[in-house]
């Protein structure tokens, strides 16, 4: 199924332009009702703007609300390796890239790239295979895993460095007004556990952590509702599924998580994120992230007596509540005319259809207050190809090395005010919104033609409409 911009009003826009109604007549006529609310009556107020993505729905009962607060200490306190005084946040390492989840997630927010060789990472990382299984997933590279771990404890050898290095990319619009890109290209210098010669590796930055409790509450059946992968439609779209294997159900379920959907649901998404980035085990992943050559049995766990964990599974609940009770903020601005025109622009040049809104959660067992709610995510989060310019040429489960998942557009306009930077893509090479429209190819190169060939009024119209989601 394809969401296309509702037909009353493309029928009132064929027979009416813009220029023979007034500027109030149209935001009348285009204004849809509640489109503010991108979770419905969940969505949250953005008074603090640099805290607008932390905040969560508004029906928490006063034990959810307990669970979300440790779970958000949780999220931002820094663990440290064992032993140590602090049993409940020990257990860092021995390797990882980062101590806390807000050093990927700053104010619950989105990471931002390297841009210089061997600086510190704030939610970067660089993902290794040596190949794909479509069942089981990546195939971590040898001795160092699944990805590139920068950082580690006292006494242990960090994998090795990241090295960046730019070119500049210049172009025009057709109108004659000039644009530059900025590609990255990312190695790994002064590895310390053999050469990586021959590893995929691919970048990857934190995303902004607002509504995944909504999206991981949507059904299997509401994202196929989207799917087309041979394109019977002949819209060029062909948008598809990737299934990812689900540790816990012992099988492949639909991915709704990462940025090729590979992880099926939030709990292994952040259960993943504990172990791979912080050397945390959980009861979903429970072995050590041990470096090639070190005997991990001889080096202190965060492991407490009675536990087999360092995540123990009482603190997964807590955290599961925090993120999964995280709301969207209302939109901004969405009722002025330069955003209604974008909006209207934006899907006529076809964008919205990957780009979706209209999806419905199903059932959640940890929150009920956000089953069956309308949720506008403006993603289908399926897997697309979006051309060579972006391949990474690493296969990820179904997702071939140009595919990605669309990315949910809610809050992109609240990222500079969250964590004062407009990094996006999946390796963060686009500076702005706009850059990441120009970066599209493969089945989004028509809507990005669109973009491109549209007045220079009509481009920053969609940008209004962008930075009011």
């Amino acid at each position: 199924m394809k969401i296309y911009f509702p037909a009353f009003l493309l029928i009132i826009f064929m027979s009416c332009s813009s220029d023979q109604i007034t500027q109030e007549e149209y935001i009348d006529i285009s204004y849809e009702i509640d489109e503010e609310n991108l979770v419905s009556h969940l969505s949250i107020e953005a008074f603090t703007v640099d805290k607008a993505f932390g905040r969560g729905i508004s029906e928490l009962s006063e034990l959810e609300l307990s669970f979300f607060g440790i779970g958000n200490a949780m999220f931002d306190q820094s663990w440290v390796s064992a032993p140590a005084t602090t049993t409940s946040r020990d257990g860092l390492g021995p390797i990882f890239n980062a101590r806390a989840c807000a050093s990927c997630h700053l104010n619950d927010g989105r990471g931002k790239p390297i841009l210089t060789t061997g600086a510190d990472s704030e939610g970067f990382l660089l993902r290794l295979s040596s190949g794909n299984d479509p069942i089981s997933g990546p195939i971590a590279f040898p001795n160092y895993g699944g990805q590139l771990q920068d950082d580690s404890n006292l006494g242990v050898l960090q994998e090795g460095e990241i090295n960046v290095v730019f070119e500049i990319i210049s172009g025009e619009y057709p109108d004659g007004t000039p644009y530059e890109l900025r590609k990255p290209t990312y190695s790994i210098i002064g590895e310390n556990y053999g050469s990586v010669s021959g590893a995929n590796i691919s970048p990857r930055i934190g995303q902004q952590l607002i509504g995944l409790g909504f999206l991981d509450a949507l059904s299997e059946a509401s994202i196929l509702a989207n799917e087309d992968i041979n394109d019977n439609d002949g819209d060029g779209i062909s948008g598809k599924a990737n299934y990812a294997w689900n540790v816990k159900e012992n099988k492949a379920t639909i991915g709704k998580f990462g940025w090729k959907s590979n992880q099926p649901n939030l709990e292994q998404q952040i259960s993943g994120a504990f172990n791979g980035d912080m050397g945390l085990t959980t009861s979903t992943f429970p072995e050590e992230n041990c470096p090639e050559g070190i005997d991990c049995s001889s080096i202190a766990n965060g492991v407490n007596e009675g536990e087999s964990v360092e995540v123990t599974d009482t603190q997964m609940t807590r955290m599961m509540t925090y993120m999964s009770a995280i709301s969207v903020p209302k939109r901004r601005d969405y009722k002025t005319y330069d955003v209604l025109k974008g909006k209207e622009l934006f899907n006529s040049f076809e964008c919205a259809k990957c780009h979706v809104t209209n999806f419905t959660t199903s059932n959640s067992e940890l929150l009920p207050q956000i089953s069956n709610v309308t949720i506008r995510p403006y993603s289908d989060l399926l897997l697309h190809d979006m051309g060579e310019k972006l391949a990474d040429n690493s296969e990820d489960f179904l997702a071939s090395g140009r595919e990605w998942r669309t990315q949910p557009l809610w809050g992109i306009g609240m990222i500079e005010y969250v964590n004062s930077h407009t990094f996006l893509l999946h390796d963060g090479r686009a500076r702005n919104i706009e850059e990441a429209i120009l970066w599209h190819g493969g089945e989004a190169e028509s809507p990005k033609n669109n973009f491109m060939n549209a007045s220079a009024t009509e481009r920053a119209q969609v940008l209004s409409f962008l930075n009011s989601l």
